[in-house]
């Protein structure tokens, strides 16, 4: 098993075999609303999608938001943050479900037949 090297961040076994992260999660800024992304998609607020920095694109990935227990699966379809500490930029609606409007610590579980 690879293990992912990210500033700040937490890696633990999950399950036997499941790799998990812990860190930072941030939402992408509105500017970039509606640009392109990394992988060729289109940015979307109300889509549940997601930035990671080394994940392969359409991998999807649990983020469960530490403070309040509140989960939510998203689709990696960009790279970053670019910012120091943290694992992963959500779109607004990826917020919205976790319960957080700028900063929330988080734990990341990749899900389905690609973790």
């Amino acid at each position: 098993m690879k293990a992912l090297t990210v500033a700040a961040a937490a890696l633990a076994v999950v399950n036997g075999s499941a790799c998990a992260e812990s860190g930072i999660a941030s939402l992408y800024s509105t500017r970039e609303i509606g640009t392109n992304t990394a992988s060729g998609h289109h940015l979307d607020d109300d889509a549940l999608t997601a930035a990671h920095k080394t994940l392969p694109f359409g991998s999807r990935v649990r983020v469960t938001n530490h403070a309040n227990g509140r989960s939510v699966v998203v689709t990696i379809t960009d790279r970053g943050p670019y910012s120091r500490g943290r694992v992963i930029d959500l779109t607004p609606a990826g917020g919205r479900v976790l319960g957080f409007s700028r900063l929330a610590r988080v734990t990341l579980e990749r899900v389905g037949n690609d973790s």
